[in-house]
């Protein structure tokens, strides 16, 4: 950090959508690093390199269903009133090689995911059958070729890509590229996020607090989102509202890749955070205030490649913020777009008017309920910093800066939390 006066503009609002912008295009693009890890541990990891098949995927014919290995044009014409006779001349068994190719007016026995014998090209299935003599079996109905058959490499063709770069790996995932013999993966080193807490009415969570302090809750709550959205967290402690204090947090802080400091970033007089901020390598801080409720003094800011973000020390607004800002920003540092193209939004029913104020986003907690077949979500909302509004919550609702009132039974899209 440098030295002198540093002049800081407080609270000079930018719109959500812009202030957004302005702090990803600041920070560095992901990955930050590759390392490889083993396949059972690979899953909720980001693929760092594209993974290619080793071979084709099947490596082999195989039947998708039970019953007779055939060479289709011996069926054509085949019908329940004249069916086609045909000599088996094996029973294939699973995980074993045919050992005859088939010949004009020959099948062989085959289970599901059975190997299909030289010259077979479909599979006629067992209902479709009727067994004769010993050896001899009635086929009722035709089979074009490649009926009831997984071609070798339809799954994966042999050099072609399993996995993409940038793709956030599922049990899905793990379960094609196991299939393949792939069982380590290159994935994107983890961001780690530094969180410290400040503020001198807070004391550490199992510190039973004195008159006028409270419990610091921020830095868990900050952990487990961090956690969710693929970094690693890190937790620094708190500082108390002392210049020196702080400035030993953010220069430890400043070591990871991302720091979160919550508390400090409303205006006031022990406002240190800001001041604190602005003095950080360039380009410093890149936004101090959002027009949006709540979080609307939340701090941006980057020293040199190292993002930092001003928390308020409302719960509620400390993790709106972080939805918004910092989720966005762990997902480019892991390689990924920073706003999926698509969300896991639940629709439902506004149970109750709400007016916001044009040019602002407002985020409104919301508790979802069923009621004559419907969901409905019900605003939660009650005294600024009440946690208990985070537990009774559901999802949240995003109101644009465009919109001005929802009205009950207006339909919305709920964001899980």
């Amino acid at each position: 950090m440098g030295g002198g006066p540093v002049r800081v503009d407080f609270l000079q609002l930018k719109r959500v959508s812009e202030a957004q912008r302005l702090f990803l295009e600041a920070c560095p693009q992901g990955p930050l690093g590759v390392e490889t890890v083993p396949l059972h541990e690979a899953a909720g990891r980001v693929a760092a390199l594209g993974v290619k098949a080793p071979h084709d995927l099947p490596a082999f014919h195989r039947s998708t269903v039970d019953g007779y290995a055939v060479r289709a044009a011996d069926t054509f014409g085949a019908s329940e009133g004249l069916p086609v006779y045909l000599r088996i001349v094996e029973d294939i068994p699973m995980g074993r090689a045919p050992t005859k190719p088939l010949g004009p007016g020959e099948c062989a026995v085959i289970a599901t995911g059975g190997m299909l014998p030289e010259n077979a090209d479909a599979v006629v299935m067992v209902e479709h059958t009727e067994l004769l003599a010993e050896g001899e079996v009635g086929v009722l109905h035709p089979a074009a070729p490649w009926t009831n058959v997984m071609r070798r490499g339809e799954d994966c063709a042999a050099g072609a890509e399993l996995v993409a770069a940038g793709t956030g790996l599922r049990p899905q995932e793990l379960g094609m590229l196991a299939h393949a013999g792939v069982t380590e993966v290159p994935v994107a080193r983890r961001p780690t996020v530094a969180i410290v807490g400040t503020g001198d009415e807070l004391v550490p969570a199992h510190q039973e607090p004195g008159p006028g302090q409270i419990r610091e809750s921020n830095s868990y709550t900050l952990y487990a989102l961090v956690a969710a959205a693929g970094g690693e967290p890190v937790i620094l402690g708190t500082a108390a509202d002392d210049e020196q204090a702080i400035r030993e947090k953010i220069e430890e802080g400043l070591r990871h890749d991302v720091l979160l400091l919550s508390g400090g970033s409303s205006i006031g007089m022990r406002d240190l955070t800001a001041r604190l901020f602005a003095e950080l390598g360039p380009p410093g801080i890149i936004v101090h205030g959002v027009s949006l409720k709540p979080a609307k003094p939340t701090i941006l800011a980057a020293a040199h490649d190292t993002p930092a973000v001003g928390l308020p020390g409302n719960p509620v607004s400390a993790q709106v913020s972080f939805f918004l800002f910092v989720q966005p920003l762990l997902r480019q540092l892991l390689g990924l777009s920073p706003f999926p193209e698509y969300t896991s939004a639940i629709r439902a029913r506004m149970a109750k008017n709400y007016g916001s104020a044009i040019g602002r986003v407002d985020v409104l907690r919301v508790a979802l309920y069923r009621r004559d077949g419907e969901l409905w979500a019900e605003p939660v909302q009650d005294k600024s910093g009440l946690i208990s509004t985070l537990t009774r919550a559901d999802g949240m609702v995003i109101v644009e800066e465009n919109r001005e009132c929802i009205r009950a039974g207006d339909w919305v899209d709920v964001l899980p939390v």
